[in-house]
């Protein structure tokens, strides 16, 4: 079943931010960080999607959170993959590899 455009958005954000948990756990700012560089600024995640977003995975369990320091001396939410959150980027990635074929599948159409 397709999915709406914003729904596509946000799930692809999902998938980012799991990815990045997966290596370490992350204060938010770090995760922001961490996706622009690996895309080499491509992709740049600001904090009004990026903190909804956070708190939409923890709410689902996805990734769970404590506080702690950060590199900078200040106060920081470290984020973290649960179990559950591990199989549900497993999920997620399949989908997104299903997605991206579909979508090289039409482009290369004549």
């Amino acid at each position: 079943m397709p999915l709406p455009a914003d729904e596509l958005l946000q799930g692809t954000l999902d998938l980012l931010i799991l990815r990045t948990l997966s290596r370490e756990p992350m204060h938010g700012w770090a995760v922001s960080h961490r996706i622009q560089e690996i895309s080499k600024d491509a992709l740049r995640v600001n904090q009004g999607s990026l903190y909804p977003a956070l708190h939409r995975l923890e709410r689902r369990a996805w990734i769970e959170a404590d506080w702690g320091t950060s590199e900078n001396n200040r106060r920081a939410k470290y984020y973290r993959l649960t179990s559950l959150g591990r199989k549900q980027l497993v999920e997620e990635r399949a989908s997104w590899q299903r997605f991206t074929l579909a979508v090289e599948r039409v482009l290369q159409t004549t």
